[in-house]
């Protein structure tokens, strides 16, 4: 990511309708998402995270997708992929996750690749499953939305 991209951050980590399905639930100042930005190395070994900026064609920035939760020892990774709203249903998010793998298995040399997606988000689900990733288990009140807790499908890429 670049001090570029500090809008696009504010925007997607400020999105209460995205913090459902995260561990975040509180805005971000623009401040810290500043500071974040100066201090991410963008070194996964680093970081144990890397977080990439989504493009089109155009060179607008559409979304976010993320590796995070990176252990080395075990050779797997978290995956998390935002498209903003007007972007969605042009497979951006295809494109984006299919590079994402091919960085993870080539240069980061992963064996796994995991992400908790929502029972209820079939459009994610589709998402995951047209990228080859596996539905391996359900975990029951995974998420909580302030009133509800939601079971999560746990997807998961072998290499």
């Amino acid at each position: 990511m670049e001090p570029e991209d500090l809008e696009l951050l504010y925007q997607i980590e400020n999105n209460p309708a995205l913090w459902k399905v995260g561990v975040t639930n509180v805005p971000y100042s623009r401040y810290l998402l500043r500071d974040y930005l100066a201090r991410a190395t963008g070194d996964i070994f680093t970081d144990r995270q890397v977080r990439l900026v989504v493009e089109n064609e155009e060179g607008t920035a559409v979304g976010l997708i993320d590796m995070m939760n990176y252990e080395p020892q075990h050779h797997r990774a978290e995956v998390g992929i935002v498209i903003r709203e007007p972007y969605r249903h042009q497979g951006l998010g295809t494109a984006a996750l299919e590079q994402l793998k091919q960085y993870a298995r080539e240069i980061i040399h992963i064996h796994q690749l995991f992400a908790y997606v929502d029972t209820a988000n079939e459009e994610s689900l589709r998402l995951f499953q047209k990228a080859g990733f596996q539905r391996t288990a359900i975990l029951n009140d995974w998420l909580f939305d302030g009133q509800d807790y939601h079971p999560v499908c746990l997807m998961q890429l072998f290499f």
